[in-house]
């Protein structure tokens, strides 16, 4: 292909977006680096900079939960560049609680944006990417996978994002769209200190889930503490929109390809649950 590529990125002010922007520019793809905010550009652009690929990084905004937003970003970036070869669905959005103390609404606010938003950026973009012949490639976790203590709310939107894709990849497939799930386990980004979690109060708002939640989060700190990197967890974002033939299914990491890999053998769940209920200290049920 002699044409420039282009690719939409979702969530790109911080993290794992930033970085695959960046390295997708490096990789010779025109980026449309889109975000809620223009205002936290900053490093991004600055990143981009760095790399020597400011030309080839441009900022829009988007809001993945305005559909409105989301048309309008995508008919703007046709009209401008001629053409849409990729999406990258990587905006997201973390909840860390548990239904009986959190209620209902954070599962809403977690399915508008880890769940609806790619729904709705994906099907703004797929006449484009049938016109192109291009691919869908979407950031989920490997909490789309194995179910986590005390991330009911995130867990339950990337489960539910990654059975869409699942369904949706024959079906793009034979219009010569491809799709691609990306499963990074713990990256050492800002979107962890985005959440802004005040551990005094939720574990004060626990109830009898504190003692649980506290082993939870002491877990969390440590693997967070030995974390991936943004570019590590990058680059199999950029593999799958540069592959002849993409996979469906990729992890980012060998600690992530062991841990989805409990899943995806274990047929009772019994391996699962043995491995997360350890996350929360001694548990008095035994599945």
């Amino acid at each position: 292909m002699n044409e420039t590529r282009t690719v939409l990125i979702t969530g790109t002010s911080s993290g794992i977006g930033l970085a695959a922007a960046v390295a997708a520019a490096s990789a010779g793809f025109q980026v449309v680096a889109t975000m809620r905010d223009p205002a936290k550009a900053g490093p991004l652009r600055e990143a981009a900079e760095a790399a020597g690929v400011a030309g080839r990084v441009q900022v829009k905004t988007l809001d993945v939960t305005d559909p409105a937003s989301v048309a309008d970003c995508v008919a703007e970036v046709v009209a401008e560049h001629g053409r849409l070869d990729a999406l990258v669905n990587n905006a997201g959005a973390g909840v860390v609680g548990t239904v009986e103390q959190s209620g209902t609404e954070p599962f809403r606010r977690a399915m508008e944006v880890n769940f609806f938003g790619v729904v709705e950026a994906t099907r703004a973009a797929m006449p484009h990417l049938r016109a192109s012949g291009g691919r869908v490639v979407t950031v989920t976790s490997v909490g789309g996978v194995v179910g986590q203590p005390f991330n009911e709310a995130y867990c339950a939107a990337k489960f539910a994002a990654e059975g869409f894709l699942e369904s949706l990849a024959p079906v793009a497939a034979s219009a010569g769209v491809s799709v691609t799930v990306v499963e990074p386990g713990a990256v050492a980004s800002e979107f962890v200190a985005s959440q802004q979690l005040d551990i005094p109060a939720m574990l004060a708002e626990a109830g009898p889930y504190a003692p649980a939640m506290e082993a939870y989060l002491d877990r969390a700190r440590a693997s967070f503490g030995n974390a991936q990197s943004p570019a590590d967890a990058a680059a199999p974002i950029v593999a799958a929109l540069t592959a002849e033939r993409p996979p469906f299914r990729i992890q980012t990491s060998e600690s992530a390809r062991g841990f989805v890999g409990t899943k995806l053998s274990d047929l009772d769940g019994a391996a699962v649950q043995e491995l997360t209920e350890g996350w929360v200290g001694k548990t008095s049920f035994r599945f």
